[in-house]
């Protein structure tokens, strides 16, 4: 039986997360000579290599990205066993691993993941964000529980998943106090030639907003598009154009960010699911959330 050496992978973990070399031997304080032979017996270990150069970085390979998913794993249930017998001798913390969509809502996320930190038993959660394809490949292999997405898995995809509706919600815009003001006046053709900050052109929401926009003749001026809707946001509070945010979510979008209300529609529907590996949902974490989202959030 082969046996991993966790302090190789250490030194691998600690490389992959610094960038190079050189930082993590200043974080380690050993000397770049001796990670490099730790990560070269790694690889030979793993018959793969994990590194490839990229000037004066060092850049994961495909192997590298895999073996880093599962360092991540296994630091993260380190530090909790550590937690657990320092805190509570003898009780297990309840571990609950999500992974959220780039494009999904992350005052949305936040609204979601509430109801589980009033469990009564102690909880450990992970939030990981990607691409909607890596973290079904996280969900296959068990290293997510669930998926928060703004739309369903779908059935061509190679691993077995379910799709769980959390629900559906119209579109409010919003900009900055003084262009809102403006554009609330005639809305929705206000928008109409209007610079507008929009998230990426791939994302679900985007290509709703277009059909919108194009049922009601509006086209908006698109001065920037994003994939990180917090970026978008903190450029909309600078008054650089208006923005789209599901109804459900703008409440708290307008309270953090300052934003005001310009008008909302409810024929620009945005939905949301929970994506699972077991058709029925046994972890009690997430039927909990997925159970008070549908109660709480999407209810009417």
């Amino acid at each position: 039986m082969d046996w991993l050496n966790y302090h190789h992978l250490r030194y691998f973990w600690t490389v992959a997360k610094e960038g190079s070399l050189a930082r993590a031997a200043a974080k380690l304080h050993v000397s770049s000579p001796s990670i490099s032979e730790q990560v070269r017996e790694l690889e030979s270990a793993l018959g793969e290599k994990l590194f490839r150069r990229e000037g004066r970085n060092n850049k994961l390979t495909e192997a590298g990205q895999v073996v880093l998913g599962y360092a991540e794993e296994i630091f993260a249930l380190g530090r909790e066993l550590t937690n657990a017998v320092k805190q509570r001798p003898g009780v297990k913390a309840l571990r609950l691993c999500v992974g959220v969509v780039d494009s999904f809502p992350k005052t949305l996320t936040n609204e979601i993941l509430k109801p589980v930190f009033s469990l009564p038993q102690t909880l450990h959660v992970i939030c990981r964000e990607g691409k909607m394809d890596d973290l079904l490949a996280q969900l296959a292999a068990h290293r997510l529980d669930i998926v928060l997405a703004d739309e369903p898995a779908s059935s061509s995809v190679i691993f077995k998943t379910f799709n769980h509706a959390l629900g559906e919600t119209g579109t409010t815009f919003c900009a900055e106090k003084h262009l809102a003001a403006r554009l609330k006046r005639g809305f929705p053709g206000s928008l109409h030639d209007t610079p507008a900050l929009l998230p990426d052109a791939t994302t679900p929401f985007r290509r709703t907003l277009e059909a919108w926009f194009q049922s009601q003749n509006i086209q908006p001026r698109v001065v920037a598009e994003f994939e990180d809707l917090a970026l978008l946001k903190v450029m909309a509070s600078e008054g650089r154009g208006f923005l789209a945010v599901p109804t459900v979510a703008a409440h708290e979008a307008m309270g953090r960010y300052g934003f005001h209300e310009i008008g909302r529609t409810g024929k620009c529907l945005v939905r949301f699911h929970a994506i699972t590996a077991e058709r029925r949902i046994i972890h009690p974490a997430v039927a909990l959330l997925t159970s008070q989202a549908r109660k709480d959030l999407f209810a009417s």
